[in-house]
């Protein structure tokens, strides 16, 4: 499996299907967070994504790599009573997510948008 194909697996398998087992097969251990918001490590995902609402739902989108590193364009649907547009980043190693960096905002409307574009999916 290359690299933008774990990155689309491991992220449904976590997000989408709620399968903690992935954080086993995907992520390092000693996991590096670039997100403020979080800690290093897995603990936070063992706490986060069983709580999720039931109508919780991840949609992956486009997968773009550079070497080790891969990033995945994604909705969040129900994040903390939002809709959530992100771009995750990976470094991988050894076929795990080492590091992680994103960018996150509320998703808008098309017809809410100054230009009438969407944010998701890129098409």
């Amino acid at each position: 499996m290359n690299n933008k194909e774990l990155v689309r697996t491991a992220m449904t398998r976590l997000f989408g299907q709620r399968d903690l087992g992935a954080l086993d097969d995907y992520w390092d251990p000693g996991y590096v967070q670039h997100n403020p918001r979080m800690p290093n490590g897995l603990g936070f995902f063992r706490q986060v994504i069983p709580s999720l609402p039931a109508d919780f739902r991840y949609e992956p989108g486009l997968v773009l790599e550079d070497g080790e590193f891969v990033s995945i364009h994604g909705r969040y649907v129900n994040w903390s009573g939002k809709t959530m547009i992100g771009v995750d980043i990976f470094r991988v190693k050894d076929g795990r997510f080492a590091e992680h960096w994103d960018v996150i905002q509320e998703e808008v409307p098309a017809a809410q948008t100054l230009t009438g574009n969407a944010m998701f999916p890129i098409v």
